[in-house]
């Protein structure tokens, strides 16, 4: 076999296309684009195998412009601008722009998404980066801004049922086999909604048989065949994201001992170490919070001397953060608080701010009343003073519930020392 099974099924056209019908399905955003031949520039958020490069290439063919592919691990600023000079040299009048693929772009340095910057917003070329991580963390705001973002979602069990029967139907060396899908329990659970990793199970399942034996696939040999094999179905490391589930999890359920397990895990598999530290954050504000403010201090200093320090020494700061979390008390009621407040502004959309609270720079604005009657807490005993900060309609509304952890606890009670009843409730 030439090529591996993945590759042989990649999609030429939307109609073949499986899965984000949120994008791409009749009358959706980016279908509407495409059909009308013309797209901006935009970055594709989704984990592995779900269609990201393969979309990107069925856009460029049925624009029928130039396509250029860089690869944010092997690409260099150089690199960057050569591509964009030859967009500039084979663009015709009035043609589409070329578009420029950029495979994970959040490995890019802000040096090289500078290099895109000036290309992107003439128009030279049309940007399409994929991504695995958040882009708001990697890529840098004045590019972020220049691009649509759109999030691919991991294919659902119908989509990933589909591309089996495609795979046994129009493959040419499979469909010369004689096999039978009898479960599919076991590829479905391994392939966690990726479409390569699913086709590589597939793959692996058949090429370990003879070659003139009917094979029947169950969940029986699939395991069988993945414990002989245990990385063959995933190229870029073990279960990347149930491993970090499973590490975020012990560490909000105060296993020391499994935190360090599972990250010792990501580190064998060789992840990114800047993926795990900022996992690190993420956990120390939304599982630690206000039961321990120190947890996002120090995770975060972690964060900052995995940078300096590198591996395999990064690990150590990465085991003592993790640790720390683990082992400290927690509260998630600032994040349960901002979400409430983010329901509560989506609901009751943009409520004025009440006079005493607002700006008054100028002349006219003071003699609007703003600012009248505001009471600033620092000419008060305890520098506090009753008075109302919320939007009229929403005074009544309380966001931040306390969850009386020892830390959380001094916090409530100085709330109830200034506040009384209002929090009481």
């Amino acid at each position: 076999m030439s090529q591996p099974l993945a590759e042989r099924l990649r999609p030429r056209s939307l109609d073949d296309y499986i899965g984000q019908r949120h994008l791409v399905g009749e009358g959706a955003v980016l279908r509407r684009m495409i059909d009308a031949g013309h797209i901006s520039s935009f970055i594709l958020w989704g984990p592995p195998g779900v269609g990201k490069t393969t979309l990107a290439q069925i856009i460029a063919h049925r624009l029928e412009v130039p396509f250029y592919t860089l690869s944010a691990v092997t690409s260099g600023v150089k690199d960057v601008r050569e591509v964009i000079e030859r967009a500039q040299k084979e663009r015709f009048f009035n043609q589409e722009s070329p578009i420029l693929f950029i495979d994970e772009i959040h490995r890019f340095s802000k040096s090289q998404q500078d290099s895109l910057l000036g290309a992107v917003e003439k128009g030279t070329v049309t940007l399409i980066g994929a991504t695995t991580e958040n882009p708001s963390f990697e890529v840098i705001r004045p590019l972020l801004s220049r691009c649509q973002l759109y999030v691919l979602k991991s294919l659902e069990k119908d989509d990933l049922l589909q591309l089996l029967e495609r795979a046994l139907k129009d493959d040419i060396y499979l469909k010369e086999r004689s096999i039978e899908l009898k479960e599919t329990s076991a590829m479905l659970r391994y392939s966690g909604g990726d479409a390569r990793k699913l086709l590589n199970i597939l793959e692996l399942v058949v090429e370990a048989s003879q070659p003139d034996e009917p094979i029947v696939i169950t969940d029986q040999l699939v395991e069988e065949r993945l414990q002989q094999n245990p990385l063959a179905y995933d190229k870029d490391g073990e279960m990347h994201y149930d491993i970090i589930s499973a590490f975020i999890k012990s560490i909000r359920g105060s296993d020391p001992d499994a935190a360090l397990y599972w990250m010792a895990r990501m580190i064998e598999g060789g992840e990114d170490p800047q993926f795990i530290a900022r996992r690190l954050v993420i956990s120390a504000a939304e599982d630690i919070g206000l039961a321990n403010p120190n947890a996002l201090l120090l995770a975060n200093a972690a964060f900052d001397a995995v940078m300096k320090i590198g591996w395999p020494e990064g690990r150590i700061p990465l085991a003592e953060a993790a640790v720390y979390l683990a082992t400290s008390p927690k509260s998630n009621s600032a994040y349960l608080g901002i979400d409430a407040a983010l329901q509560l502004v989506r609901q009751t959309g943009n409520q004025p701010v009440p006079l005493p609270l607002r700006n008054a720079p100028t002349k006219l604005m003071k003699d609007l009343g703003y600012h009248d009657g505001y009471k600033y807490a620092h000419d008060y005993p305890g520098n506090f003073v009753e008075q109302q900060y919320m939007p009229d309609a929403l005074k009544d509304e309380r966001l931040w519930h306390a969850q009386h952890s020892p830390s959380e606890e001094k916090l409530y009670q100085q709330m109830l020392r200034c506040w009384g009843k209002r929090f009481e409730k």
